[in-house]
């Protein structure tokens, strides 16, 4: 089924992310994570893609495996940057061998292990590239990333929302959020993104924060997420105590995504770090299934 099926449906859709094992993991780890995922009854589970395609193979595994073995439509992230056309091709033709039909398409970041990465070298310089070159390919299911606060790479705000309505406008099924801890951001993103023409789902992604050291990193790769400032409050008083943070992170994320199922939105996109336990905790305390 395509992406875009699920959301014109009238209940609002749960969707997980899971990521890869490094290579030198088993793959088994993942699928105990999804033994217990699968519980949560997910609309679709997306797995990620490694920074340069360092789990590519993987990805395409895990995802053909999530549809084929339990049943889950599957989104299969897929970067460009480090790839050439006919790599991009390749992967796009193992997708479809699998019966993966729906892609998150992402430039992505380069490998890590490069510190002299040239982004002009590359074939692929902009996600709507990808896009486009996936639509032509075959009839997948196209997502792509939303920046509510903005891309780091983007001086404002207004001008990073015309990179996105271009992405939509080249082919794009259904935009997922990058993670934010205020919802009024999201909101506002989404009025400013209906008035200049952006019209298909628009999917809020949500990142519980189980940990102090975590809030930092997800801040750092994200290029800046703010901190409002009751959750600033929450990680002054817990974030000597573990075990007390991570029940004050998944009770945030918990309101969080009540307030947003409140407001009708399409669905709920959940970051799950492969955490299984503490996300059937968000979606329980929120009341999502």
């Amino acid at each position: 089924m395509k992406i875009l099926e699920l959301y014109q449906k009238s209940k609002p859709v749960l969707s997980l992310e899971i990521f890869p094992p490094k290579v030198n993991y088993p793959l088994k780890s993942v699928f105990d994570t999804l033994d217990d995922l699968e519980k949560l009854s997910p609309d679709y589970i997306s797995v990620t893609y490694g920074a340069g395609g360092s789990t590519r193979d993987r990805t395409v595994e895990i995802a053909a495996r999530i549809k084929r073995e339990y049943g889950i439509e599957s989104l299969a992230h897929l970067t460009c940057v480090a790839h050439s056309n006919s790599e991009v091709n390749c992967i796009l033709e193992s997708l479809i061998k699998e019966g993966v039909q729906n892609i998150l398409a992402l430039r992505g970041d380069p490998p890590e292990w490069d510190t002299e990465f040239d982004f002009t070298k590359c074939e692929y310089h902009y996600a709507y590239e990808l896009i486009r070159d996936a639509r032509l390919k075959a009839d997948f299911g196209i997502a792509a990333a939303a920046y509510p606060e903005g891309h780091l790479e983007c001086r404002r705000l207004s001008e990073d929302l015309m990179y996105l309505k271009q992405k939509v406008d080249t082919g794009v099924d259904v935009l997922i959020t990058q993670l934010f801890f205020n919802n009024r951001i999201f909101y506002d993103f989404i009025d400013k993104a209906v008035k200049i023409g952006i019209n298909c789902p628009i999917v809020p992604g949500i990142m519980p924060i189980l940990n102090v050291n975590q809030v930092k990193r997800m801040i750092y790769l994200s290029g800046g997420a703010s901190i409002p400032s009751k959750l600033m409050r929450i990680m002054d008083k817990y974030g000597d105590s573990q075990e007390d943070m991570e029940k004050a992170g998944i009770d945030y994320a918990a309101e969080q995504v009540q307030d947003l199922l409140s407001s009708k939105v399409p669905g709920i996109h959940l970051y799950t770090m492969n955490k299984a336990r503490q996300i059937t905790e968000i979606v329980n305390n929120a009341g999502i299934r």
